[in-house]
């Protein structure tokens, strides 16, 4: 178990060597002692993800968080080995549920599988306690990162399953829930989304107002990723505490209604918020129709209408086909290249204090170059050779959505005390 808060401790020598690789000549930068010392200063970060959408991952047949995958054969990006070489410590892992009918009995049958959702989460780290523990805090996560250890928090990705009873936010919040997403592809009870044909409510309902007050009260950060503009504006609006964008990406460089404008994300900037930049190629730029791909999966989905409840020899067979179809009609794919240009955008719009990474990891993201979490030293070697310093990746890889963690649980606090206040009187 690697203990990074000693391998910070590593220091000045350590800085000074990366500063001398980002001028020296390139045959010398590649020499091992070099490339051990960038490799050492990187693992001591704490690098967190705000989308891992793995949760997804742990109810399919024959999945083990603590084998090694392979994204090219099996579909998973984020397994134990995986983090350990990219310096993955963890972050928010999603309790995704995709959008039904606006009624009472979907609200309930939805509900049950999200709560599912939360304990399969909660059963993989009773079952390896050695190497995940439940992060109540920021700085519970802070300390599960320096110990070595995955963090573990989650996020509600569409708040759809809480029905039209806001108070169930709490019950999640018991379940180890810290960040919340009204909406998702679909407009919902709750808010408008980004993605669908027309608005209903200008922003959020009624309803996802008092969500937004529940968050507040519980300490939940608030996520406006897929949510439409109208929606984003409300939270800035609305909530007392800094808000985040997990997994978006910005509109200045791709206009697609999943990124933001700079005007927004300034106004994020200015209250104390986070973009997240994700690695979703069909976010990133445009491809061209690929009909036959689309009919093989077509195809696929209606001969395996589940993978999560299949046979292992069945999910097996699955993957044979969903392999032979990718052969067959490769996939477009975005490049390294398309998302640093994002990332690049977002930080000159906002500075280093307000962007991080979310790239969707096990939910449709990963380019060439970026393909799972073994891939994140690209991405501060990268920084590093645009100029950006090792206190900037300490921000962009986790500091700032600890940050505003810690806002939203201040907040939480500030309006506990009020209350408390207010009923002494």
């Amino acid at each position: 178990m690697v203990n990074k808060s000693m391998l910070r401790a590593t220091g000045l020598a350590t800085i000074l060597a990366i500063a001398a690789c980002q001028t020296a000549p390139a045959q010398e930068a590649d020499t091992p002692e070099t490339a051990a010392d960038f490799m050492e200063h990187h693992q001591a970060l704490t690098i967190l993800d705000t989308h891992l959408d793995t949760p997804a991952m742990l109810i399919r047949p024959g999945f083990d968080i603590m084998e090694r995958h392979d994204a090219a054969t099996d579909y998973s990006q984020v397994d134990v080995p995986r983090m350990d070489e990219g310096g993955l410590d963890g972050g928010w892992w999603v309790i995704y549920t995709p959008q039904g009918p606006l009624d009472e009995r979907s609200y309930e049958l939805t509900r049950d599988i999200a709560v599912m959702r939360a304990v399969a989460v909660r059963e993989m780290v009773a079952a390896n306690p050695e190497t995940f523990e439940i992060a109540e805090t920021a700085a519970d996560a802070q300390r599960i990162a320096d110990e070595g250890k995955k963090v573990v928090m989650m996020s509600i990705e569409n708040s759809y399953p809480l029905g039209t009873d806001v108070s169930l936010l709490e019950t999640f919040y018991h379940l180890g829930v810290r960040m919340v997403g009204p909406v998702h592809f679909r407009n919902n009870q709750f808010a408008d989304s980004g993605t669908d044909i027309v608005e209903e409510f200008g922003g959020l309902s009624p309803l996802g107002e008092e969500l937004v007050v529940e968050a507040n009260r519980l300490g939940m950060v608030l996520d406006a990723s897929h949510a439409s503009d109208g929606v984003f504006d409300d939270l800035i609006r609305l909530s007392g505490a800094p808000i985040i964008l997990s997994h978006s990406g910005t509109s200045a460089i791709y206009d697609h209604p999943r990124n933001i404008d700079d005007d927004r994300l300034r106004t994020l900037a200015e209250h104390g918020g986070v973009i997240q930049i994700n690695a979703l190629g069909s976010y990133l730029k445009q491809f061209p129709a690929n009909p036959e791909r689309d009919a093989a999966f077509q195809e696929l989905r209606t001969q395996f209408s589940n993978p999560a409840d299949m046979s292992e020899e069945d999910y097996a067979e699955y993957l044979t086909a969903r392999n032979a179809i990718d052969a067959q009609f490769p996939p477009a794919m975005a490049s390294f290249e398309d998302f640093m240009e994002q990332l690049l955008h977002a930080l000159r719009v906002m500075g280093p204090e307000h962007v991080g990474i979310g790239p969707d990891w096990d939910g449709g993201g990963g380019v060439i170059g970026l393909e799972d979490v073994s891939d994140y030293p690209a991405i501060t070697s990268r920084l590093l050779a645009e100029g950006y310093t090792w206190e900037d990746m300490e921000n962009i890889m986790g500091g700032n959505s600890l940050r505003v963690l810690q806002a939203a649980e201040d907040y939480a606090a500030e309006l506990a005390a009020a209350e408390a206040e207010a009923a002494a009187e």
